[in-house]
């Protein structure tokens, strides 16, 4: 009993080192589908898992082969009539495509060798092996069925359909024949019926119109029904025709040519030549100097991008389009140079504009690339297009200027999702005009104008400049341009600055920086005091009012710390409102007074005590703020001493309003007509003078009459 158990349990072993063994000698590797069949000239397939090593290889099988069965997969080439490629499309995944290399033209009288015999050109089973040296993996089973491609001998005319003339003519001679090698019954126009049959219903042929077909008598005609189950009022609204005058008749007259609608298309769509025109209209397609679309890459309606896509005049858009970037692009749009953006464009004046190109280069990247942290094993694609914003200037009905800011950066390529993004923007007036915050005064939402004084010859002018608060990136880190400051919106913005342990060590050098990329970062020593002001008159501008820190303060404070630091900057803004034109309020600002707040920076030591390193880095914040003030003016006339002692009588600061008790029966109460709330308050006073004659009091006096009376 106990050599049987061993036996058992020996071969329970061996049977799971079999196992073991059979399963690590097979890779790891499957095709999808693992079997087709098709019926065209080209066909394709994936292989996916570890694909290092592995190599294809296509075979025919015989037809002689017993029916069920296969031969086994061989890693051996045969001579086919098909072309086997292969493309990586993935670190795990392979496509497998196949072409047909012969011509599927059916053979003619000539002598051509290449074309088919028969209808069935293609009747073939093939097999695509994956072999890791000669040891087969997996394999792909094809079964091919493709038949001779036959073109009609003659033109076909794809563009009108003529009919030809059908007065009192069916189109079908004979449209009682329906059904096809057989008599049908009354039909004495259906070749299928033999002179037999025919005498069969030779008296009772189908007659009529239709060749045959009797068309039923329409509802409306007096003789569509008797006398019996014709309503009573039929008689009077039937009509009296013949019934050969049938509606269907219209469709047998005179023919006419029919244009075929368009159908949906898979293929792509071919555009017109373009037609330039002198002037823009909006909606019309802007034009180069050499007649050709001006173009730009733009999202489609199902949402694919079109990289050669007109720009209408006036019609502004913003496309994001995503591509997977395998290799470093190599061409427009993702790789462009300054020479081919600046095309000479159709101004629809009668000139030309060209396209003025500002480069910039991304700082930070993550808006735009899935992973931009370096990676081994990655190509580093320098200057890639990361965004062009177009700024089309226009007036009347041509362009002035065309502007164009290129964002650049630095991609890593191998299998990165890179999204691009473009825009066209149409602005009404010249390049070096910039759009108003309001007309006359500011308007809520519009952006500050600051300006600095400048000289332009004899004159001294304002020359425009933003007012921005910080602005930070996706890491937090301060960016190169500021966020510009609304009018009327209360904000507050900051980032994060890299310091040193080193730069703590010199407080005083440490707060000028911090000092210096504040002014940098709104270099403005000017504010229009309304949002249309003129560069050349200095009164629609006011001085910025700074407030100076204290120098005495000290800016040291021991290893690793720092006071004193001008972290943060608010900028307080007094404005009034001067006039309301079209239900809006005008406001004009009085007063701008910016501040810096000083904090202490200390540098946080971990167990390691990183102090000791003057490498180490940490990040501190820096703010701005801006605060929006609007000053009251009081034009009303002074408060009698009525109003300020006694205050429950006044309606402006109570809830109740005793004066204006009679406020629905004046002409300024509009929630109704003045003739219906008339009649309600008269209404209201019929009932107060009824209660009151009717009430106690009335009825005291009463009886006091009546007892005085007797």
């Amino acid at each position: 009993m106990a050599n049987i158990l061993s036996a058992r349990v020996l071969c329970r072993c061996v049977y799971i080192i079999l196992i073991v063994l059979i399963t690590d000698a097979k890779s790891n590797v499957v095709f999808q589908p693992s079997y087709l069949v098709t019926s065209g000239p080209r066909l394709s397939a994936f292989l996916l898992g570890n694909t290092s090593g592995i190599s294809l290889t296509l075979s025919s099988l015989s037809r002689s082969n017993p029916p069920g069965r296969l031969p086994p997969p061989s890693c051996s080439e045969d001579l086919t009539q098909w072309v086997l490629t292969q493309e990586l499309v993935g670190k795990t995944t392979v496509r497998v495509q196949l072409s047909l290399n012969r011509s599927l033209l059916l053979c003619g009288n000539n002598n051509d060798t290449d074309c088919c015999p028969e209808p069935l050109c293609v009747l073939e089973t093939l097999r695509v092996s994956a072999c890791l040296g000669n040891t087969s993996q997996t394999s792909l089973l094809i079964q091919a069925r493709i038949y001779a491609q036959v073109f009609p001998t003659e033109p076909v005319s794809d563009n009108k359909t003529v009919i030809p003339n059908q007065v009192y003519r069916p189109l079908g001679s004979c449209s009682c024949d329906l059904t096809v090698g057989a008599c049908d019954v009354r039909c004495c126009c259906d070749k299928d019926c033999s002179p037999e049959a025919l005498k069969l219903f030779q008296g009772q042929c189908l007659s009529g119109a239709f060749g045959g077909e009797v068309s039923p008598v329409p509802d409306y005609l007096c003789i569509a029904q008797s006398a019996e189950n014709a309503p009573d009022w039929f008689p009077f609204l039937c009509v009296i025709s013949l019934p050969e005058n049938n509606p269907f008749l219209g469709l047998f007259y005179e023919g006419d040519t029919i244009t075929p609608k368009p159908r949906p298309s898979f293929q792509r769509p071919v555009l017109s030549a373009p037609l330039p025109t002198h002037i823009y209209q909006q909606g019309d397609p802007i034009f180069t100097i050499s007649d050709q679309y001006f173009t730009i890459p733009q999202n489609s309606l199902v949402g694919q991008c079109v990289d050669n896509a007109p720009v209408a005049f006036l019609k502004n858009f913003q496309a994001q389009c995503v591509t997977r970037l395998l290799s470093c692009p190599t061409g427009p749009p993702l790789q462009t140079t300054p020479t081919e953006l600046r095309v000479q464009v159709r101004d629809g004046q009668g000139g030309v504009v060209t396209v003025d190109v500002t480069d910039k280069m991304a700082v930070d990247l993550r808006p735009f690339v899935a992973s931009p942290v370096a990676e081994n094993g990655r190509l580093l694609c320098e200057n890639v297009t990361l965004a062009l914003n177009y700024k089309f200037f226009w007036k009347g009905n041509g362009l002035t200027n065309i502007t164009l800011t290129r964002i650049l950066g630095n991609v890593l390529s191998a299998s990165v999702g890179l999204t691009a993004s473009y825009s066209v923007v149409f602005l009404n007036g010249d390049a070096l005009a910039q759009p108003n915050s309001g007309n006359p005064g500011y308007q809520v939402g519009r952006p500050v104008i600051g300006g600095i004084v400048d000289t332009l010859g004899n004159r001294t002018v304002i020359q425009r400049t933003p007012v921005n608060l910080w602005k930070p990136v996706s890491s937090g880190l301060c960016a190169s341009e500021g966020r510009i400051v609304l009018f009327g919106e209360n904000s507050t913005a900051g980032c994060l600055l890299p310091v040193s342990l080193q730069n703590l060590t010199q407080c005083s050098l440490l707060s000028q920086n911090v000092a210096s990329l504040q002014r940098a970062l709104s270099t403005a020593t000017h504010i229009a005091r309304n949002g249309d002001p003129d560069v050349l008159n200095l009164t629609d501008w006011l001085n910025i009012s700074f407030v100076e820190l204290n120098s005495n303060q000290p800016v040291g404070g021991g290893i690793g710390i720092c006071s004193g630091i001008p972290s943060h900057r608010h900028i307080h803004v007094r404005s009034i409102v001067t006039e309301v034109v079209g239900g809006l309020p005008q406001r004009e600002i009085q007063a701008v007074e910016v501040s810096d707040h000083v904090s202490t920076w200390k540098f946080e030591c971990g167990g390691g005590d990183p102090c000791l390193e003057p490498t180490g880095i940490q990040t501190f914040p820096v703010t701005s703020s801006i605060t929006f003030t609007d000053i009251s003016i009081n034009t009303g006339p002074p408060k009698t001493r009525f109003q300020i002692n006694f205050t429950e009588y006044d309606c402006d600061r109570n809830d109740v309003c005793w004066p204006q008790l009679a406020f629905p029966l004046t002409r300024y109460y509009t929630g109704e007509s003045y003739s219906l709330s008339l009649a309600k308050g008269l209404i209201l006073v019929f009932f107060f003078i009824a209660a009151s004659i009717l009430g106690t009091p009335w009825k005291q006096i009463r009886q006091a009459w009546r007892s005085a009376s007797l």
